[in-house]
């Protein structure tokens, strides 16, 4: 077994020996998940044929005398499992995620009771915080010292309101000149707390953001040519998200193309090329944008200009282009070289 494993073990085992009785023991052994999968208060009133209220109470003071015990140092197990976390957690930012911190502990993606053996012992060490999992934070512990689940939890939540007043995703660097932490990696450990906040490629912004939150092809699609910042061909588009960080990336060249002729974020602006409408492209025909390049102009426009403009929304060949100007339904010539509407 490896060495932290051993020690984690042998911490929960010594804890669990200051638990005298019998059925305090199954109590918190299942509300914890030591032996298996975690149970609710209910499963375990059924069992032991008790209410769920004195279940509850129950548990809260056997974890009252475990913290008792481990502040009186009676739990000699203890210190060493305090010491691993501990700097586990420093190298982390000083907080994080119960997930992240077994996965960095073990070494390997942990188990579900090797996560609850460390939620189990953070819970009564006076040197670590726990935050309790609910609809806006991850499960989590962090060092004491550096403040309570209050603390980490407003500092989660302070975070989440720069972003979300800043309107788009911000890179810790970002963050990091307008928060006052030692370091950008506090940052992240305590952004990576909220579940109101999502990172993608180095940006953080709120889970509901297709920025840094893709949950289809489309957002897909938005966040490689946001990244890439310029027009794409939708085969290479295809090629990035296969090789990108999406939790799910098997797409088909088809099912790209299909998406982007869908959505009215991006345009088509050459055989087979999509940018950003939000970069100025429009939708339309290489006649379509001949036409309003005219009508923005207050006077005729020389050939040559009209090709510099449309060459800057559309990757066509200029030969297109003045194939487009011939139109005489739509455009007159009224010199060698210049033109306006008809």
């Amino acid at each position: 077994m490896d060495q932290n494993a051993e020690i984690l073990k042998n911490a929960i085992s010594g804890s669990l020996k200051i638990i005298e009785q019998e059925r305090e023991k199954e109590i918190i052994s299942r509300r914890f998940g030591l032996k298996g999968n975690k149970e609710t208060l209910e499963q375990i009133g059924e069992m032991l044929s008790i209410t769920r209220e004195r279940v509850r109470q129950l548990e809260k003071a056997i974890l009252i005398r475990l913290q008792i015990s481990a502040e009186e140092n009676k739990i000699p197990e203890l210190a060493a499992a305090e010491k691993i976390l501990i700097r586990n957690l420093t190298e982390m930012g000083r907080v994080a995620k119960i997930t992240d911190l077994a996965d960095k502990v073990y070494g390997k993606t942990a188990t579900a009771s090797e996560k609850t053996g460390i939620y189990f012992i953070a819970t009564f060490s006076k040197s670590l915080a726990v935050v309790e999992e609910n609809d806006k934070y991850n499960a989590a512990v962090g060092i004491a010292e550096y403040g309570d689940e209050k603390s980490i939890r407003t500092k989660a939540d302070e975070i989440v309101k720069l972003i979300r007043e800043n309107k788009k995703p911000m890179s810790l660097d970002e963050l990091d000149s307008q928060l006052n932490y030692e370091h950008p990696d506090h940052i992240r450990a305590i952004a990576s707390i909220s579940k109101l906040l999502a990172t993608l490629n180095g940006m953080w912004g709120l889970a509901k953001w297709p920025e840094v939150n893709p949950k289809n092809i489309r957002d897909k699609i938005f966040v490689i040519l946001e990244t890439k910042k310029e027009p794409m061909h939708f085969s290479d588009i295809a090629e990035e998200i296969k090789t990108s960080n999406f939790k799910r990336k098997n797409v088909t060249i088809q099912a790209i193309h299909n998406e982007l002729i869908k959505d009215s974020r991006f345009v088509l602006i050459g055989r087979g090329i999509y940018a950003l409408s939000a970069w100025g492209y429009k939708k339309g025909t290489i006649s379509d944008i001949i036409t309003s390049i005219l009508e923005k102009s207050d006077k005729a426009l020389s050939r040559e200009e009209i090709v510099k403009q449309v060459l800057k929304v559309r990757k066509v060949k200029e030969t297109t282009i003045l194939l487009n100007l011939q139109n005489k339904k739509l455009f007159k010539k009224i010199d060698k070289n210049s033109y306006t509407l008809a």
